[in-house]
């Protein structure tokens, strides 16, 4: 699987004065456009269409200093309709105008040419099981919230810490299915997985019960899913967690991501610093 990322990275270095089509990439990768865009920015740190655009204005920066063109040929060639379009991107990546760049030859920002390499550092296992689902219901409370890919989501906490306790203990008391009792339900996630992009987040729980009044049911329909388990500091363990799985678990085996709400299970200790964790990801195996 790296080795069809890299060859993406190839394709979209010949195509910096071009158009950079995903379908054709996720072809390349042999893979969804789904799962590409996810892979890409567990992987990289950033959503795929960020780093086009900046190894875009990486390259246009070069030719800007170096003065040979206009800087209107310039932004055209880049994919910019207009001087005043391109200025704005230019700005907001080097932080000064093109204009003024090539008259000072101001310092520029550089976006490297990415390379992914798997290491290999052998020290753990990763705890996994794959299952078919027939289709379910979650039932529970839901919130829009932004996404934050490191250390505590403040709005979660704040969604939970409003929920009352006993409208909680009654969700729990419906569940009936696996996982059980209260989960974390993230859904509408936007493909890039951008740090502050909005997803649904749902507490709540899987069962077939009639929902009670007020609660939001989000119907998840029959699939393959692949669990994971982990313990440790919390939020922490639970985040790594979600980055090897992109990182290393994909890489080495048959199944890419499909669409389909992402569910967390944790268990807290009583001084909310440690935790176990269980992470059902929706899946299907690559097309040879």
């Amino acid at each position: 699987m790296l080795d069809r990322l890299n060859q993406t990275l190839e394709h979209i270095e010949h195509r910096l004065d071009g158009s950079v089509d995903v379908a054709e990439l996720a072809r390349l990768a042999a893979t969804s456009e789904y799962h590409l865009r996810r892979m890409f920015s567990a992987l990289a740190g950033m959503p795929l269409s960020e780093y086009v655009r900046r190894r875009r204005l990486t390259v246009a920066g070069a030719e800007v200093l170096a003065g040979r063109e206009s800087l209107l040929d310039i932004a055209v060639r880049y994919g910019y309709g207009s001087g005043e379009a391109f200025a704005r991107a230019f700005r907001s990546m080097h932080g000064v105008g093109p204009g003024e760049a090539r008259r000072t030859g101001a310092p520029l920002v550089s976006q490297p040419r990415l390379s992914f390499r798997l290491t290999v550092e052998g020290s753990s296992s990763m705890r996994y099981r794959v299952v078919d689902r027939p289709d379910f219901t979650v039932v529970g409370l839901k919130a829009r919230v932004p996404l934050v890919h490191a250390g505590p989501n403040q709005a979660i906490i704040d969604f939970v810490r409003g929920i009352d306790p006993q409208v909680s203990e009654r969700l729990e008391k419906l569940s009936d299915q696996e996982p059980r009792g209260i989960v974390a339900v993230c859904d509408d996630l936007d493909p890039s997985r951008a740090e502050g992009t909005e997803l649904d987040y749902v507490h709540g729980v899987i069962t077939s019960a009639d929902p009670p009044e007020g609660t939001t049911v989000l119907p998840v329909p029959a699939g393959t899913w692949a669990v994971f388990t982990t313990s440790g500091p919390a939020p922490r363990a639970i985040q790594e967690l979600w980055r090897d799985v992109y990182a290393q678990w994909f890489p080495s085996t048959p199944y890419r991501a499909r669409p389909g709400p992402e569910i967390l299970r944790t268990r807290l200790s009583p001084d909310g610093t440690e935790a176990d964790a269980e992470l059902w990801l929706p899946v299907e195996r690559e097309q040879n």
